[in-house]
C-alpha cells in the first residue's frame, strides 16, 4: 500500500490534466513518431511534457498538434483501465517510468481507441470532461522538446429534455 504522502500525491494530481497529458503525448508519437515523454510534470493550472526529439516545432506544427489533440478531446472517449501481470504488460508495454514499488499487476490506462498505456495516476470517465487543450509555449534544448499547456474548463453539459 502507498504511503500516505504518496497518496495524497497522487489525489493532487489533476485527473483532466493527467487525461490530456495522455492524448497530448499518444498525438505527439503518432505525429511524429517518438516515444513517450522523458519527464512530465502534471500541475492543475500549467503541465508539461519532455520528449526526446532532433529539432523544435514550427508554428504550423504547434497549431496542428493542438487541433489534433482537441479533435481527440471531442469525440468524448471513455476512459478506462485493466489491470495485468507485470510480465504480460512487459511484452506490450514500456514499464521503466513505473515505480519500483508498483507491485506485479500494472494498471494500463485506456483513451478509447486511442491510447493505452501503464499509469498509476487519477483520470476523467470520458475525454469531454478535459476541457479545451491549449498549447502555452513549446521549447527545444539538447534533443528534448518541451511542451507546455493549459486546459480552459469543460463546457458544461446541457441535459437534453426527451
Amino acid at each position: 500500500m502507498p504511503a500516505e504522502s504518496e497518496q495524497e500525491e497522487k489525489k493532487a494530481i489533476d485527473p483532466r490534466m493527467h487525461s490530456a497529458e495522455h492524448i497530448l503525448t499518444a498525438t505527439v508519437m503518432k505525429m511524429f513518431g517518438c516515444a513517450r515523454p522523458i519527464t512530465t510534470h502534471i500541475e492543475k493550472k500549467k503541465s508539461k511534457a519532455d520528449y526526446r526529439f532532433a529539432r523544435g516545432l514550427t508554428p504550423s506544427e504547434e497549431q496542428q498538434l493542438q487541433s489534433r489533440v482537441n479533435e481527440v478531446i471531442l469525440r468524448d472517449l471513455v476512459v478506462t483501465e485493466e489491470f495485468l501481470k507485470r510480465s504480460e504488460a512487459e511484452r506490450t508495454y514500456h514499464l521503466e517510468r513505473l515505480p519500483a514499488d508498483a507491485g506485479d499487476r500494472v494498471r494500463i490506462v485506456h483513451v478509447g481507441d486511442y491510447d493505452a498505456c501503464p499509469c498509476i495516476g487519477p483520470h476523467v470517465r470520458r475525454t469531454s470532461e478535459i476541457g479545451t487543450f491549449r498549447i502555452v509555449s513549446t521549447s527545444f534544448e539538447h534533443e528534448t522538446l518541451r511542451v507546455r499547456y493549459k486546459l480552459d474548463p469543460a463546457s458544461p453539459t446541457v441535459p437534453l429534455n426527451i
